[in-house]
């Protein structure tokens, strides 16, 4: 098989982060400085931890995917980034209460070092939250410039050879894809013309990355880098992009159980999902507008993975309802109860309860890490447009319009590790052996 042309990893590779301050972010900054010290155990990140097979099972290649696929080294990252609060990262993990402060210490001259540009806000799309950071009063254009001056300054003075843009900040109110949205031109015009209904400052953001040749993470649900727009400007400057919504907690049993369901033809009459949260993030999802964004992410996972459409006799009366709910004595620490309700041989009843005790930003810093790492491997290697391939990490996996998304999780698992095995020269994996 062909090897693909990738450019060298070498250099320095900065890191911009969107919400550099908050739970997540900090967290993600934190274990990747502590980890390249080797204070810190890598766990949950698949580029560091995860061995890939190569060739046919009795072969017994089994190297770590570090060793042998081109990623950058991780002491050539530099973190930085925009928030709309303006504690550097130590103070910021200190006040988020993720990390003890005795993890923080080992890494806290690297963290108190990254200082967050004040970011781009619009209380229309975060309204629980009230930035102090926050960049002049501007037109959607003027916000794109400011950003891509910020892009272009912090790659100038950290000497970065290249640089990956990451949204770590809140979901946005839920908006639909309108007329703006569906060719560059258009949404250039909306640009000019600031029509701040439907230019949203996460896609200020991810036109600002693309234009200056960024590579741009969507971890949030927020309609952004998946719109014709940004997706047409993403080829034309041959860019990558991917997204949305990091998998980290109930969405991510879920792409488990629900293949497990499929895949023994097991009915499902109802599932019930709710969360309690009270970070920043849960402050912010308490507003019906956010949490609308987020639940329409939710829903999506079990309809895909199931096809009611196909097995109406299994799926197609589901009874589905997802909640979060703030509740701030928890703060990071989340947890998300499932009541399943599912049917087997002659439609006996049956039931599955899942109770998820997680760490929200414990389990999303890995995925950065990750999704920073390829998405940079991604740029190098001449890719363009969405990534489909790195639909693994995402709760709502961006895709072509005229196409369904990969929700199962061992299916999208399988079609990460087969890019990275075309991106090396080695054959694709279509069937065990």
């Amino acid at each position: 098989m062909e090897k693909v042309e990738v450019k060298d990893a070498g250099g320095k590779l900065g890191v911009m982060i969107v919400g550099v301050g908050g739970a997540v972010a900090s967290t993600f900054i934190a274990g990747t400085l502590a980890v390249r010290i080797g204070k810190g155990l890598a766990a949950g990140s698949i580029t560091q931890l995860a061995t890939i097979r190569l060739g046919k099972r009795n072969a017994n290649r089994f190297p770590k995917i570090k060793d042998v696929v081109p990623l950058a080294d991780l002491g050539d990252i530099v973190f930085g980034g925009w928030d709309i609060f303006e504690e550097n990262v130590y103070e910021a993990a200190l006040h988020a209460e993720v990390l003890k402060k005795e993890d923080l210490d080992i890494v806290r001259d690297g963290l108190e070092s990254i200082v967050p540009i004040p970011g781009v806000f619009d209380r229309e799309f975060v309204r629980r939250l009230n930035g102090t950071h926050v960049k002049p009063q501007g037109t959607r254009r003027e916000y794109t410039e400011r950003l891509r001056a910020d892009i272009r300054r912090f790659r100038k003075e950290n000497k970065c050879d290249r640089v990956v843009v990451m949204w770590a900040a809140s979901t946005e109110v839920y908006i639909s894809q309108s007329e703006e949205h569906a060719s560059l031109s258009a949404f250039e015009r909306a640009l000019d013309n600031d029509l701040a209904a439907v230019i949203s400052p996460s896609m200020c953001y991810a036109y600002a990355a693309i234009s200056e040749g960024a590579p741009f993470i969507m971890g949030a649900p927020n309609l952004c880098v998946e719109i014709p727009a940004l997706v047409e400007l993403a080829k034309m400057e041959r860019v990558p992009v991917c997204g949305k919504d990091y998998k980290t907690g109930q969405t991510l049993i879920k792409t488990v159980i629900a293949p497990m369901l499929k895949t023994r033809m097991l009915g499902l009459d109802g599932w019930f999902s709710t969360n309690i949260l009270g970070n920043r993030d849960g402050e912010v999802l308490d507003d019906p507008g956010s949490f609308r964004t987020k639940e329409v992410s939710k829903l999506s996972v079990i309809d895909t993975i199931l096809q009611p459409q196909i097995y109406p006799e299994l799926y197609g009366n589901i009874y589905h309802k997802v909640r979060i709910n703030y509740y701030p004595p928890r703060k990071d620490n989340k947890e998300g109860w499932d009541n399943i309700d599912i049917t087997g041989w002659l439609g006996y009843p049956m039931q599955l309860k899942i109770d998820f005790l997680c760490r929200d930003s414990i389990l999303a810093a890995p995925l950065c890490l990750d999704l920073v790492l390829f998405s940079d491997l991604a740029l190098r290697c001449g890719f363009s447009g969405m990534q489909t391939w790195l639909s693994f990490y995402f709760k709502s996996p961006i895709h072509d319009e005229d196409s369904v998304p990969e929700h199962d999780l061992f299916i999208q698992h399988t079609i990460l590790k087969n890019t990275l095995r075309r991106i090396i020269g080695e054959p694709t994996l279509d069937y065990l052996d």
